[in-house]
């Protein structure tokens, strides 16, 4: 593991979260530089570039710097507490609330998806209101992280969910999630649309980055149905205008926002 403190401005604190979970962080803290700034002290499992960043955040600082001698797990355990999203109460199996049926519990690792970060909630609101508007299906999650989507799509009513991640620590992570909640994933490490046939679901939720999303657009869009819904995420709202141009061909989407982050829903033909 290896750690480096990244300071940029204040403002441009969003953008750079976003960049570093982008090149791998395995997790980030926050904290205060002064003059307007604000530092990121984010963790690396790996040799990591930051390259896209400083090309996009010039005025950003990154410094190489000791890995503090922290307990994480409780850590970790003093800071993530139950709380709710929509219908959802997502909490740890430490903090578990009492009779709630509408749980998901999450004990994360590695893999990103607490239900804490804005991208997160805005796929579970969407799903949610999807789910209100008809039945879901067949849902496919691609770049599932914990799987803590395909949870609630499967809690939602879907009839099928299918988990997709290129991390073979997040597939784990995904395995791990579908058990403790006793839900039935189908978790499949592939990239992108690789691995599924055109159309094959009727609800695609995929929780990426802009560039991936656009590099993708053509066959994550084509993995549903006519009559089906995209779901995009992870996106900045700075990242709007490029990542509707590349999915154009799926129409007028549902712009959603929760602070600086962005989803767009796309439906079908009814």
């Amino acid at each position: 593991m290896r750690a480096f403190r990244v300071t940029v401005p204040e403002t441009d604190e969003d953008q750079a979260t976003a960049l570093l979970w982008e090149a791998g962080t395995a997790g980030i803290e926050v904290g205060g530089a002064g003059e307007g700034r604000t530092a990121l002290l984010a963790y690396f499992p790996d040799e990591v570039s930051f390259d896209r960043l400083e090309r996009a955040l010039p005025d950003a600082t990154i410094q190489a710097v000791p890995i503090p001698e922290v307990d994480w797990v409780a850590r970790f355990r003093e800071t993530f507490r139950a709380f709710r999203v929509g219908r959802f109460a997502i909490a740890p199996p430490w903090d578990r609330p009492d009779d709630d049926q509408d749980l998901i519990l999450v004990d994360p690792g590695r893999a990103f998806g607490t239900g804490t970060h804005e991208s997160t909630r805005l796929c579970l609101g969407a799903l949610e209101d999807l789910a209100a508007e008809d039945d879901l299906g067949r849902v496919v999650d691609i770049g599932t992280g914990t799987g803590i989507l395909g949870v609630a799509a499967w809690r939602l009513g879907a009839r099928l969910v299918v988990a997709s991640d290129t991390d073979p620590e997040a597939t784990a992570s995904a395995v791990h999630h579908a058990a403790l909640n006793s839900v039935p994933l189908r978790v499949v490490r592939g990239s992108g649309a690789e691995p599924f046939r055109p159309g094959a679901f009727d609800v695609v939720v995929a929780n990426l980055s802009a560039p991936l999303l656009r590099a993708h657009a053509t066959p994550i869009a084509g993995l549903r149905n006519p009559e089906g819904a995209l779901v995009l995420a992870g996106l900045l709202d700075a990242d709007l205008p490029d990542v509707q141009t590349a999915y154009a061909p799926c129409g007028e989407p549902e712009v959603r926002l929760d602070g600086e982050w962005a989803a767009l829903v796309y439906r079908g033909a009814s």
